[in-house]
């Protein structure tokens, strides 16, 4: 093996940085400095294999071949708990479903490790019996802000654990119910909702306190379905009762490390208020509210454009009542008609239709869901 040692090397063409071939480690104690810029800065002519630190995500990041894809390096094995009683070893992911109505209101909250199949099993209460709130969260906190009856509140709960929720001192600018919610591992998102609100207002999901503005949606949306990646907070369809025709296939994005309103990205394939899954790089979207669609689309999150069939749902609904995942599994949960109780998944890599997953505690809808491994992350 061959040795370079460096002290200056520089290109006296200034027209980019030299090339150095042969080089089969780098041995030092002290650090390696990759090249850094925003999601914008991305090299617009890459070659599979380079690296770089994306500023706004916080992560480094390599090409593929066909896209900039994160370099994964969070630890979810947080827990010595998993779905069998009695077993033992890191938890995974873990997905949570919150308070839903059933079609009475409850409180209760369920999870699931996501990479075993299986029931829910019960991790407390919200602090009242609610649906339709804002969920968001990072790999230790997971939130629930606003939904009907307490319309700011924001509340949390931590992974690692079980138990109640703790109402947070801080609250949302904009009372929203009918909402939806996402966040990288820093910030939480919660945009539209009930009254006829275009809002989006943003946490800091480590000290949380009170909501601050972030921007506006491209018009006041119900239901929206929603995902993240570490950069983009994507927004997918929704329900204007002011407008004609009333319900949407427009799919919208902001980055989430700045402020300011959405761009567009382009459309589903459907019309309709989907739940969003994903990995760090994909977002799928099911359960678009008709009866008779069992419709899944999915984007790659990096780019625009319209949305792409993934697969179908297996059990045919109105809607899905709420939805989970890791970065490699996709869980949606519930749903209407008849306040189901089934958990269904999908591979986030792969196409294909969902797969039985298990059941809630108790059936419902309106009760959103979160994990501490979502692609995000």
């Amino acid at each position: 093996m061959s040795r370079l040692n460096i002290n200056n090397l520089t290109n006296e063409n200034e027209d980019g940085s030299p090339k150095i071939s042969g080089i089969s480690t780098f041995s030092s104690t002290h650090y390696f400095v990759p090249p850094s810029g925003s999601t914008a800065e991305r090299p617009s002519h890459a070659d599979p294999g380079m690296i770089r630190f994306n500023t706004d995500s916080g992560h480094l990041e390599y090409y593929n071949g066909v896209e900039w894809t994160s370099v994964i390096v969070n630890n979810n094995e947080l827990g010595i708990s998993n779905n069998a009683a009695g077993t033992s070893g890191g938890l995974g992911a873990r997905g949570v479903i919150g308070a839903r109505a059933t079609p009475g209101f409850i409180n209760n909250i369920d999870y699931f490790t996501i990479s075993t199949r299986g029931d829910a099993l019960d991790f407390g209460d919200m602090s009242s019996a609610r649906y339709t709130y804002a969920t968001f969260a990072s790999s230790t906190r997971g939130v629930f802000a606003g939904g009907n009856g307490n319309t700011t509140r924001i509340e949390s709960i931590t992974f690692a654990s079980t138990g109640d929720a703790v109402v947070d001192s801080g609250v949302l600018n904009d009372g929203r119910y009918h909402c939806t919610g996402c966040s990288n591992s820093t910030r939480g998102l919660a945009a539209g909702g009930v009254p006829s609100l275009d809002s989006i207002e943003y946490v800091t999901i480590a000290s949380l306190g009170n909501a601050v503005d972030f921007g506006d949606l491209n018009e006041a949306l119900r239901f929206p379905g929603a995902y993240a990646s570490s950069v983009r907070g994507i927004f997918a369809g929704g329900y204007n009762p002011a407008a004609t025709p009333s319900i949407r296939n427009t799919i919208q994005y902001v980055t989430i490390s700045t402020t300011g309103n959405t761009e567009d990205f382009g459309d589903l394939t459907r019309i309709g208020a989907p739940k969003g899954v994903g990995s760090s790089t994909r977002a799928v979207f099911g359960g678009y509210g008709s009866s008779v669609d069992n419709t899944i689309d999915f984007i790659t999150m990096s780019t625009t454009g319209n949305a792409q069939d993934f697969g179908d749902l297996a059990i045919v609904g109105v809607g899905v009542g709420g939805a989970f995942s890791s970065v490699t599994r996709g869980c949606f949960a519930g749903g209407l008609p008849g306040n189901s109780n089934v958990v269904q998944s999908v591979e986030v890599a792969s196409t294909g239709n969902t797969v039985d997953f298990g059941n809630l505690s108790t059936g419902g809808h309106g009760g959103h869901g979160m994990s501490n491994g979502h692609g995000g992350l």
